[in-house]
């Protein structure tokens, strides 16, 4: 998911996507699962009833870049992201796993190349315990680039494991991403990443507001660097910083980077360091 392989022979959950529980980037994208503390956390969102005893969800996002794990997608410009997903009842009151499906889009920039858009689709399954604080998820994405040339190879499939705790003062999410050929034809490659989110109830507007911070890091690992774009077969990415959730509405911003620099990164300021700012509303 890299934009540059089309510029040259090398080249986006969420993941800025996802800041909590994302990678702000893609499936990422800019969306958050807010860990609760009684004191600070807004009212609990209402569910969208679907068939079967599930539920349906949709979000809308708009931000200042798509960073997938740490690289613009948009050649630092503006983006437009949405998703929509649906998740069965819990299997048993014995067994509370359920399964999951749903999409995801974006816009992107890759010059030269015809692509315009990114549409991912993913499905799993979610298994949540101990009063809902220790989750397990284990998903399936596949990574569609509409209008790019078949001999490019941008589209590819990806697994991951997921899993998380939330100990009330602070919640951790870690996640192993695995693709078996990556994107541009680069050969295996694995994406480690790990999150804390940590509310911020001492600070108080009123019961429709809550605020908290969180950080994160990655190691992206390609097999055929040069395909991707890279110097070396892994590179490391970041992210620092904080989430307003005001009557439903969650504004993130967050400092995201890279250890790559404007010569490793095809001369170009997509992986360098910078402030990711975006609004997004679940439904």
């Amino acid at each position: 998911m890299f934009t540059f392989c089309a510029i040259s022979a090398a080249n986006a959950q969420n993941d800025v996507a996802n800041a909590p529980n994302t990678e702000l980037q893609a499936q990422a994208p800019l969306s958050t699962s807010t860990p609760e503390t009684a004191p600070a956390a807004p009212p609990e969102k209402e569910t969208w009833k679907a068939p079967f005893g599930g539920t349906f969800t949709a979000t809308i996002a708009a931000l200042n870049d798509y960073s997938y794990r740490g690289i613009s997608q948009t050649q630092r410009q503006f983006a437009v992201q949405a998703s929509a997903a649906y998740e069965t009842r819990t299997f048993s009151e014995q067994l509370p796993l359920t399964a999951y499906v749903g999409a995801w889009g974006s816009n992107v920039n890759f010059p030269t190349t015809g692509t315009a858009a990114e549409i991912d689709i993913n499905a799993g399954f979610r298994l949540k315990t101990l009063s809902d604080k220790l989750s397990f998820d284990l998903g399936y994405t596949r990574y569609n680039y509409p209008g790019a040339p078949e001999s490019l190879m941008y589209g590819f499939n990806e697994f991951s494991f997921v899993a998380g705790y939330d100990f009330g003062p602070v919640a951790v999410t870690g996640a192993v991403r695995y693709a078996p050929n990556f994107f541009a034809n680069s050969g295996n490659a694995w994406y480690k990443w790990g999150q804390i989110a940590v509310p911020l109830p001492f600070i108080k507007v009123n019961e429709n507001v809550s605020f908290k911070a969180f950080g994160t890091l990655g190691n992206q690992y390609v097999e055929r660097f040069t395909n991707y774009g890279i110097p070396n077969n892994n590179y490391w990415d970041w992210q620092a910083g904080f989430v307003v959730t005001i009557y439903g509405f969650d504004f993130t911003a967050a400092y995201t980077g890279t250890n790559l620099s404007v010569q490793d990164c095809l001369g170009t300021q997509n992986c360098a360091s910078r402030v990711i700012v975006g609004l997004s509303k679940t439904f």
